[in-house]
């Protein structure tokens, strides 16, 4: 494997170029109309172009990304997350065309991209569900009559959906109709399938995943758990690993789990198995991502494992380079999502130019991202413009730092999530650990946010921060003064 084409943008484009530049393989990036500057198209080997702005026309055409392969002469495909990486017809395409994915088999896509089926897979290993039906329900009447043997408060749940869409909460029977209507409606819209089943809606979840490497050679490992409870809309914001709740007891018995759901289906690659956590920390198995993660730097830090290598040595036919017994925890990781959006305003996307785009530095910092200063933010993909992890020796240490960061890292054009990142983090919920997947909903105001930062504070901010870079590289002297720098710092609240 000597060239792999990265048939996805930003930064899980980059984060993937970076690992195989390391391993000496050479890198394709593919673009749309919205992408030509992008730094993925400027980091690869060689690059291409897909189509028009609009992810329908470009990043979404699996005849465009084989074309794009066979053009280059890649021999592999790394989709990253988003887009065509968790799509089984893209994956059959793939392995027509003689080309690599740097995936699971289309087989292990197709059980595990639908709920019910891979609840059943599941089944097989006598893993723990929640209580509900376990076969697409279409009738409301017998879809009622299920709900009540459940018991209220219930979940309908679209089998085919993810990020919350055709989900809904039913507290009562009285309003089960017109709920079960809502959800189908909804799902139908999203997916294209209006199937939907019924699980008991447990009232204070924690969210708690597990990372697992699968081979070729019958291997599969775990690579411990990662919590993901801070989420708004149903999708994530804020992840950590390990969790702070799990016993090592749990741990164990979590993580033997999603290891027999990856071999329910012969999984081959990275995929995360999701589970749902109760107050009694019972856990229950919700469903398996088939790709890398978001979050998956908090679970290289705490491993010192490189996801995306491991990845491409199995897809070459290599067996995983390490034992389960090999791996233990070492520290903490907590990674947010840098999101353009405005938390005071239901974290609705925010659109416009990085004026300002300075990241943070120092022992434990790290950012993966794909804009820099200057750069629009695209109106026609994901507004996420970077992932801001921190590490440290324990929790608080990570904490600590992730505070420090977010204070360093200066963005001026748009509206982000640093500001409700820094909430999270000071926010006693949190740092007890005694949080839900509720933590939004409970805690969050837009009112809380500090509203005394503007432009030109941060500017100001980011150009004595640069400043000072360039007399550390250049050994040149400089004249602060005293008034300028705590003009500074007191605007940008670091007393």
């Amino acid at each position: 494997m000597k060239k792999i084409l990265v048939a996805n943008r930003g930064e899980i484009a980059l984060r993937v170029m970076r690992s195989a530049r390391e391993m000496g393989i050479q890198t394709v990036a593919v673009y749309s109309a919205a992408d030509r500057d992008a730094l993925h198209v400027r980091y690869a080997d060689e690059a291409v172009y897909i189509g028009d702005a609009p992810s329908s026309q470009s990043y979404l055409v699996g005849e465009k990304i084989i074309a794009a392969c066979k053009a280059t002469g890649a021999e592999a495909i790394h989709p990253g997350y988003g887009f065509l990486s968790e799509n089984p017809a893209f994956a059959q395409l793939v392995r027509k065309e003689g080309l690599i994915l740097i995936g699971p088999s289309p087989e292990a896509m197709e059980v595990m991209g639908n709920k019910l089926s891979a609840k059943a897979a599941a089944l097989k290993y006598n893993i723990p569900m929640v209580p509900g039906t376990e076969e697409a329900i279409t009738d409301v009447a017998d879809a009622k009559a299920r709900a009540i043997e459940v018991g209220f408060p219930i979940l309908i749940k679209a089998a085919a959906g993810g990020g919350g869409k055709g989900m809904r909460i039913v507290e009562q029977a009285s309003d089960f109709e017109e709920q079960m209507q809502l959800a189908v409606s909804e799902a139908t819209s999203a997916f294209g399938d209006g199937s939907v089943f019924i699980e008991r809606y447990v009232s204070s979840p924690r969210h708690i995943e597990i990372q697992v490497l699968g081979d070729t050679h019958g291997n599969i490992v775990h690579l411990f758990e990662r919590e993901c409870s801070v989420q708004r809309r149903h999708q994530k914001v804020i992840e950590e690993a390990p969790s702070s709740v799990l016993t090592p007891e749990i741990r164990e018995q979590m993580g033997r789990c999603a290891v027999d759901v990856a071999r329910s289906v012969n999984y081959t690659g990275a995929g995360t198995v999701e589970f749902i956590l109760d107050e009694q920390l019972n856990f229950y198995f919700l469903e398996m991502n088939t790709r890398l993660q978001v979050e998956h730097p908090v679970t290289e830090l705490i491993t010192g494992i490189d996801l995306v290598k491991e990845q491409i040595r199995i897809a070459r036919g290599e067996p995983i380079s390490f034992k389960q017994e090999d791996l233990e925890i070492q520290g903490h990781a907590v990674e947010l999502r840098v999101y353009a959006e405005d938390p005071a305003n239901n974290f609705l996307p925010d659109i416009g130019t990085l004026k300002t785009y300075v990241t943070p530095k120092g022992p434990g910092v790290r950012v993966d991202d794909g804009f820099e200063q200057g750069m629009e933010i695209p109106i026609y993909y994901d507004p996420m413009i970077a992932k801001l992890i921190t590490y440290g020796a324990d929790r608080n240490e990570a904490i600590e730092r992730m505070i420090r960061a977010i204070d360093e890292y200066t963005i001026t054009g748009i509206t982000t999530t640093l500001g409700f990142g820094r909430f999270v983090m000071e926010h006693e919920a949190f740092t007890s650990g005694k949080f839900d997947t509720h933590f939004v909903k409970k805690y969050f105001t837009p009112d809380v946010l500090n509203k005394t930062d503007d432009e030109e504070a941060l500017i100001a901010a980011a150009l004595l921060t640069q400043l000072l870079g360039q007399v550390q590289k250049t050994g040149m002297s400089t004249s602060v003064t005293e008034e300028q720098s705590n003009w500074v710092k007191n605007r940008r609240g670091f007393n």
